[in-house]
């Protein structure tokens, strides 16, 4: 004879979605360590010879101003 099971009942899905909220440094450490990579990538004191568009070096140029401070 088998015994009855009694199943626990489902708490009511949120109408959001998944309800699941980042801590702000999930946020602010990736996007701080992509914007410290791309200046390591495009420092134009470590260009050499290689030439670019004048328009990229001075976004480059105010993009390490920025950062400096």
């Amino acid at each position: 004879m088998s015994a009855p099971t009694h199943t626990r009942p489902h708490p009511a899905a949120s109408p959001g979605g998944a309800d699941s909220r980042l801590p702000w440094w999930a946020v602010a450490l990736p996007a701080l360590a992509f914007v410290a990579l791309f200046l390591l990538i495009l420092d134009p004191s470590d260009a050499g010879a290689a030439t670019g568009e004048p328009a990229l070096t001075h976004l480059v140029q105010r993009l390490q101003e920025w950062s400096a401070r």
